[in-house]
């Protein structure tokens, strides 16, 4: 495995900074409180992290079910949970047709089922992804769905009457939509990048009305074959950094920090023409950042924070650039960084050094990211399978769940309960 150290000074100055920062509270920029809810695809912090309690450990098609709902047509976003209300979103397969779904989290009837956008002539996509990939954000009274160049709306989510809608942030995503939106303050911030253009933009939560937009530099795009490697699946992620907000911005190319009520550029990292698909993570004053690319050509890289200006050279602390994941994202447990690879490599590195301190092989396909909970990681597998460990510096199996069908959306809690989403069904599973 290739590990490449760059520093900006002495290494003995580096690995005191870095000892220093792991003393801070991880919530600075890690864990939040779940206050009952998960309202973001990676949970309230969005960082794989729930603060629940009491979750199950064994379950199967017999056992710990509460309740299985059908879930018609197709999609593979998440479910996001507020109260009794869970939400995600679902598609006719040829996505002529673009759906919200609400279920009562306590008995699991479909409560609104409402039609969203009707796309007159929807882009074609990758066999292996649904017109609604993206998941939805939620919070008190309002659910914001996105279905990529297809279409982006808020519904009330009392009644599950549309607010408002818009239809004319557009891209070519080739491949088809995958990134979700974010909310902060009173913006829903959205990723739209294609083969034609990437950009970012924020837009008012209430109205729709755009706020700022930022479009990533043409420049570095120039000359870059084939096409898929312009564009980015991302999501970007809230992050607290001296007490300041920033949105981490990753896409092909380069991955950006912004202030987020401006879309200001406060920093940039630059790498290399891939497709980022995982997720940000951060803690001990680091950016945990998944380039994605194809399997053998991604990086994963540790960006030191609180830099300004292309800090490529002076801030990257480690980079990996071997058995890194191209979907799954990763989970930070205390010092330790977990991360999948999509055929089922798991590896614990060193947060500091990115360093291995274990690594396994499990079997099967894997794309749902991470989750950490109840003292546990569990790790969904495509063919519907959720091994479930204990982190620390050895590699211990707690248990190994399985559901019929496929796995194509990472897990949700909700209270004691893990939401799996099938393609197929919603289950809500819980010990009895």
């Amino acid at each position: 495995m290739k590990s490449d150290t760059m520093t900006n000074g002495t290494g003995a100055l580096l690995v005191c900074f870095l000892a220093a920062m792991m003393m801070l509270s991880f919530s600075q920029n890690g864990i939040a409180s779940d206050n009952g809810n998960w309202p973001d695809w990676r949970g309230p912090s969005g960082q794989g992290h729930s603060d629940a309690t009491g979750l199950p450990l064994h379950w199967s098609e017999t056992k710990n079910i509460v309740w299985k709902t059908p879930i018609h047509d197709l999609g593979y976003s998440t479910p996001v949970v507020w109260g009794d209300q869970i939400w995600l979103t679902t598609a006719m397969r040829k996505g002529t047709i673009l759906y919200a779904v609400c279920v009562d989290l306590n008995t699991g009837r479909v409560v609104h089922d409402v039609e969203v956008f009707r796309p007159a002539k929807p882009q074609r996509i990758h066999r292996n992804n649904s017109y609604a990939t993206p998941s939805a954000v939620v919070e008190e009274g309002f659910v914001y769905v996105h279905y990529g160049t297809h279409g982006t709306a808020c519904l009330d989510s009392g009644t599950g009457k549309v607010l408002w809608r818009r239809s004319d942030l557009n891209c070519d995503h080739l491949q088809g939509p995958v990134s979700s939106p974010v909310l902060y303050e009173d913006l829903l911030i959205v990723p739209l990048e294609g083969v034609d253009v990437q950009f970012t933009v924020a837009l008012n939560k209430k109205t729709g009305e755009t706020v700022w937009r930022y479009d990533r530099p043409r420049d570095l795009y120039e000359g870059i074959e084939p096409l898929y490697l312009l564009k980015s699946y991302h999501t970007p992620v809230i992050v607290e950094v001296d007490g300041t907000a920033q949105l981490i911005n990753n896409g092909a190319m380069l991955v950006t920090s912004h202030e987020p009520r401006s879309g200001d550029v406060l920093w940039r990292v630059l790498y290399r023409d891939d497709n980022p698909v995982s997720r940000v993570v951060s803690g001990h004053g680091l950016l945990f950042i998944n380039s994605g690319g194809s399997p053998g050509d991604a990086h994963l890289l540790a960006v030191r924070q609180g830099g300004v200006g292309d800090i490529t050279k002076s801030h990257v602390v480690w980079k990996i650039t071997e058995d890194v994941p191209s979907e799954s994202s990763p989970v930070l447990v205390g010092d330790l960084l977990y991360t999948l690879t999509d055929s089922g490599l798991l590896i614990c590195r060193e947060a500091l050094t990115g360093e291995t301190v274990w690594s396994e092989r499990l079997v099967g396909r894997y794309g749902a990211s991470l989750l950490y909970a109840d003292g546990r990681i569990y790790l969904s597998s495509k063919q519907g399978k959720t091994t479930v460990i204990r982190p620390g510096r050895t590699f211990e199996v707690l248990a190994v769940n399985e559901l019929d069908g496929f796995l194509g959306a990472s897990p949700a809690v909700a209270g004691k309960s893990l939401l799996l989403r099938t393609k197929t069904h919603l289950y809500r599973v819980e010990d009895r």
